[in-house]
């Protein structure tokens, strides 16, 4: 071969050989990951996907924190909530202020509840409330530190006599755990606590503020409606419709605080196999009799007799006797032996009358009712479903249904299609209670859906607690309390349609009464006011369901049908220009002037007649509350 041939030939690429790995090397890469460190990574599993939800997320974490304190110590809540943009910070910043008249919280507290992921008092005792991880609010301190690098500041008052105390912290997210930046007393905030005692928390972070749905605007009207004993104070953002904000203020409508939930023990039904096996391990009993009294509710010595002898021990056998195969045995017999449902005082449901409540005063609506159902498990945890259905007023007519989901008072506002709350209202036929529905979707009209779950531990389908996940048990009992108040919302259609068809035809009537009472006597002599009087007696007796009459409570006087002495239905008083005239009255005055004036001309006659029906339809619409 030649030089050039040589020269010419592609050269052979050298491959390089792989290094390979060994336990060794990989060991030396491996380490601990820090809770905050994944979450800060993960943050949309925490519901700050973006500047829109992270701000409306912030706030949400701080109201639950605020509403839970105060109850727990038996405190009616006035919560404000504040945003202020911060436009000179060259993007979308807001300061997020929230702050609450409870008992405050003590300096040794501050820095692990604002500064470290997963801490809490709640995620272990069974007993219901908004938080339950022990993640929102430091979560949303972190991402205002990611997003803004400004620390979170904290001020807390606990006791009358004692001097505010502002502490100013960020979170070291490899370590999980926070640094405090700041800490000093602060006297002259003592004017932000007139009650003595409050917390107030100040985030900076990036966001993005929009009115309407799914809105900050929107939390807090519904966390009105499901906590009608609290009064809210919320102070929006300056926009270029309100350069200096807008204050909306829900005061309550309730004025006693809900019953305070009781913690209970774990329920039998409920344990899985592990869970029972790391129980025995833990416990402090001695023999079995012991171990069921201690850690399970409603198993009591009888019971635990059954237990115990369905598997082959006693209720005196050694618990540290009981190995894996004795463990399975036990939890066989738990699954057949009969046993109570849970206690529900560990739940505190809104109620129905406080939902009437809630719905009339952030709605206005013509029609509410409500329904609750009796408490029911699911995996061994109580749970307690509520429905309410609100109708006409000022709701739209032309839109579809809208569903406010609630979750332990707190609204759902995220992940709809894939809550449970609004399949079962989706899966509801409500054609059958006077609705116009297409199918496999929402219902059309003015109406809106409100369901809420009350539970010691809601099952949620992420950490971001924005929807239910779709238990068989739990979809089933919010059809049945939906159906409960379609049923009521149908009769209450039913009987709209009834008295505006009675309507008409009293217009009917009232447009040619007075002509035959004049043409009676014409022909045959009768006076034509006694026939007059007698006819438009008759009309109104005919059409009695147009004349139905309501008191101040919104129910009617007379029988009323099925509606009139229920309590879980409010019907809004409707009120005519002249409410105490009788729309039939001002008909028959008319009539007369027409019947029995001076002038009988029939070129007279007719205008008149015109202008009478004109009259008589209009006073009838009033009075229908068109």
């Amino acid at each position: 071969m030649s030089e050039s041939a040589t020269m010419d030939a592609p050269r052979k690429k050298t491959k390089k050989k792989r290094e390979r790995a060994t336990a060794e090397s990989m060991a030396k890469s491996q380490r601990e990951i820090s809770v905050s460190e994944f979450f800060a990574k993960n943050r949309h599993l925490l519901g700050f996907d973006n500047p829109r939800k992270a701000l409306l997320t912030t706030v949400k974490e701080a109201v639950d924190n605020a509403l839970d304190a105060c109850e727990e110590a038996g405190i009616l809540p006035e919560i404000t909530v504040e945003l202020k943009a911060l436009p000179k910070s060259g993007d979308d910043r807001y300061l997020v202020i929230v702050q609450d008249n409870g008992p405050g919280i003590v300096r040794r507290q501050i820095e692990n509840i604002f500064g470290k992921l997963l801490y809490g008092s709640k995620f272990h005792r069974l007993k219901m409330s908004r938080g339950q991880q022990g993640i929102g609010i430091s979560a949303a301190g972190m991402y205002g530190l990611i997003t803004t690098g400004k620390p979170v500041v904290i001020i807390s008052k606990t006791r009358k006599s004692k001097p505010a105390h502002e502490v100013v912290l960020k979170m070291d997210t490899s370590k999980n755990k926070a640094d405090v930046v700041s800490e000093t007393e602060h006297p002259e905030d003592d004017v932000l606590f007139p009650g003595g005692t409050g917390t107030r928390v100040e985030i900076e972070l990036v966001g993005k503020y929009l009115k309407g749905n799914r809105s900050v605007d929107e939390y807090v009207q519904l966390s009105a409606i499901a906590n009608p004993h609290t009064r809210f104070v919320y102070r929006s953002p300056a926009t270029a419709s309100a350069p200096d904000g807008e204050e909306t203020i829900y005061e309550r409508t309730v004025h006693e605080l809900p019953d305070q939930p009781q913690e209970i023990k774990p329920h039998p039904h409920g344990v899985e196999l592990g869970t029972l096996i790391g129980m025995l391990e833990r416990t402090d009993a001695t023999q079995l009799g012991g171990f069921f009294g201690s850690e399970f509710c409603r198993v009591g010595p009888k019971v635990a007799q059954q237990v115990a002898k369905a598997a082959g021990l006693t209720t005196r056998s050694w618990v540290k006797n009981v190995g894996h195969a004795e463990a399975e045995r036990l939890f066989n017999a738990l699954q057949e032996v009969k046993v109570m449902g849970p206690p529900t005082n560990c739940l505190a449901p809104i109620g129905v009358k406080t939902m009437l409540k809630g719905l009339e005063q952030g709605l206005r609506p013509d029609f509410i009712t409500a329904s609750s159902r009796p408490p029911a498990v699911y995996r061994g945890r109580p749970f307690i479903i509520e429905a309410g259905i609100a109708y006409g007023g000022d709701l739209p007519s032309e839109d579809q249904a809208r569903v406010y989901r609630f979750a332990n008072r707190v609204p759902l506002q995220y992940q709809q299609s894939a809550c449970s709350s609004f399949k079962a209202v989706i899966e509801t036929s409500w054609r059958n209670y006077g609705l116009q529905q297409p199918r496999s979707a929402m219902p059309a009209g003015p109406i809106v859906f409100m369901i809420h779950m009350a539970s010691v531990w809601v099952p949620f389908t992420s950490e971001s607690k924005e929807a239910i996940a779709d238990y068989d048990e739990i979809r089933k009992e919010m059809k049945l309390a939906l159906q409960d108040c379609g049923r009521k919302l149908g009769s209450y259609l039913r009987r709209r349609q009834k008295m505006k068809r009675e309507g008409e035809r009293r217009s009917i009537f009232l447009r040619y009464i007075g002509e035959i009472s004049k043409a009676c006597n014409g022909i045959t002599g009768t006076d034509a006011e006694e026939l007059y009087e007698a006819l438009m007696s008759t009309a109104q007796r005919k059409t009695a369901e147009f004349d139905v009459v309501l008191d101040q409570d919104g129910k009617v006087v007379d029988d009323g049908g099925r509606l009139a002495n229920d309590d879980a239905v409010f019907l809004r008083k409707e009120t005519a220009p002249d409410a105490e005239e009788d729309p039939g009255e001002e008909a028959q005055s008319e009539s007369q002037d027409t019947l029995f004036g001076a002038d009988e001309d029939a070129t007279e006659t007719t205008p008149k007649k015109k202008r009478v029906k004109k009259k008589v339809k209009k006073k009838v619409r009033k009075s229908k509350g068109r």
